[in-house]
């Protein structure tokens, strides 16, 4: 029995050592835009300000971004999708929606 509850020991001390290892996630990432701006879009079509800043290379385009992309050519044999975000051409991994191409 002590040989049970050293060995617990051990594992709590060894296990509290390592190094944490948690992949940092976008705390925005699938949420949807503001009530007040998403009723503002509606109404003249236009995302707010600054959204274009979330336009990088090897990111994932936000859902409701996506959700607001037109699409220009479709899905080819390679997985990849154009759309037209307001004056924006991106291509794009459908599945992941991560950026390949930014094209003005």
């Amino acid at each position: 029995m002590k040989i049970l509850t050293i060995l617990g020991i051990a594992a709590a001390i060894s296990l509290n050592s390592l190094p944490a290892t948690a992949i940092p996630t976008n705390q925005h990432e699938g949420k949807s835009l503001p009530p007040g701006i998403e009723k503002k879009y509606e109404r003249t079509g236009e995302l707010p300000p600054g959204w274009e800043k979330k336009l990088t290379v090897g990111k994932r385009l936000d859902r409701d971004l996506y959700g607001h992309a037109r699409v220009v050519v479709p899905l080819d044999n390679d997985g990849l999708i154009t759309v037209r975000i307001e004056n924006k051409v991106v291509r794009l991994i459908q599945a992941t929606r991560e950026i390949v191409e930014i094209l003005d």
